[in-house]
């Protein structure tokens, strides 16, 4: 698959969780996202070991593995389910959208690449959008009553994000291909979780209803191991700093999904919001002729939770932070494509 295969493979499942969400409820969020990231992390481990893949690392590299789970599988989803205490989904969708932003500086600091002005420009044009669709929502933000605690955690848990996404690409850059990196930080995500829950004192309880396996299955297949393997491949292709607007790109899925499941509504702030969107996301993805064509002759052709009012908040809020979850500084991709 190609990198606009990639990347519209990426917004459309992740764009539309949100269905399969609302079926999870019946549990706590930490219980559903555990496991998901369970059933994720042995579906893969069981792959690579039918395929024979290597998967013998260093003590180092499990390190970073680690840190890569316990940033983009564990930590940040137990950290944006709090802050939606606070948070409206809405609000949480234009927070994570700065993931565009942190993945640039840290890129910059981490592997010393410096953002192109068109990207700079593409992400500003995309997440003005993205304040302009949820704007009621930004009027609304009262920073007494919980909100600023809120607000604190949504950002610390988006750079926690992104600092998965450096060890990512570290791992990338070290040779461990996509597909063993992610049966490993699952894995390690899922027990950082599991951890979590048991400390908490949860009580574990599990549906066991056909609607809540039939969306565990699409979460853990689709939405973490395809979307995942899809996203992190991409990033290799193209640089972080283009595959993070997907983050910008998955509210918009959302409210056309939203549109025909919910009859959701579209008012004049949501159109203008969406437009900025796609312009934005024209001015990243597009490239001028010239890097195009080496890029082409390299074999890496360049491309080219969001959530509506109407969604419920934590339907959206899993949309939300998938974006930041994925996103990776960009390093050639060593390992295989999944």
């Amino acid at each position: 698959m190609g990198p606009l295969g990639l990347y519209a493979a990426v917004v459309l499942i992740w764009g539309s969780t949100w269905i399969a969400i609302k079926y999870q409820l019946s549990v706590s969020p930490e219980l559903a996202v555990a496991y998901r990231f369970i059933l994720a992390a042995a579906i893969l481990m069981a792959y690579c070991k039918i395929r024979k893949l290597p998967m013998r690392y260093s003590r180092r590299d499990h390190m970073f593995m680690a840190l890569m789970g316990g940033c983009l599988f564990s930590l940040n989803y137990v950290m944006i389910y709090m802050a939606e205490t606070w948070l409206t989904s809405g609000l949480l969708a234009v927070v994570f959208s700065a993931i565009v932003i942190m993945n640039m500086i840290n890129g910059a600091i981490f592997f010393k690449r410096r953002p192109e002005t068109r990207t700079i420009i593409g992400a500003i044009i995309g997440l003005g959008g993205i304040c302009v669709i949820f704007a009621p929502d930004l009027a609304g933000f009262d920073l007494a009553a919980g909100g600023s605690i809120g607000l604190i955690m949504a950002l610390v848990a988006c750079y926690v994000a992104s600092l998965g996404n450096m060890a990512s690409a570290r791992n990338q850059a070290s040779g461990i291909p996509v597909m063993q990196a992610n049966a490993y930080g699952m894995m390690y995500g899922s027990l950082m979780l599991a951890v979590y829950i048991l400390v908490s004192g949860q009580p574990i309880v599990f549906d066991t209803s056909p609607s809540f396996l039939i969306a565990l299955v699409y979460l853990s297949v689709f939405g973490s191991i395809l979307a995942f393997g899809f996203y992190l491949t991409l990033l290799g292709r193209i640089g972080p700093d283009r595959a993070a607007y997907s983050s910008v790109m998955f509210p918009v899925v959302a409210l056309a999904i939203s549109t025909f499941a919910e009859g959701f509504v579209w008012h004049a702030n949501i159109i203008l919001g969406v437009g900025l969107t796609l312009v934005g996301n024209v001015v990243i993805l597009s490239r001028r002729k010239a890097i195009a064509k080496a890029l082409v002759i390299e074999g890496n052709t360049p491309l080219s939770d969001p959530a509506s009012t109407g969604m419920s908040a934590k339907r959206n809020m899993d949309l939300s932070m998938r974006a930041p979850a994925a996103m990776v500084a960009a390093v050639p991709c060593k390992g295989d494509a999944p």
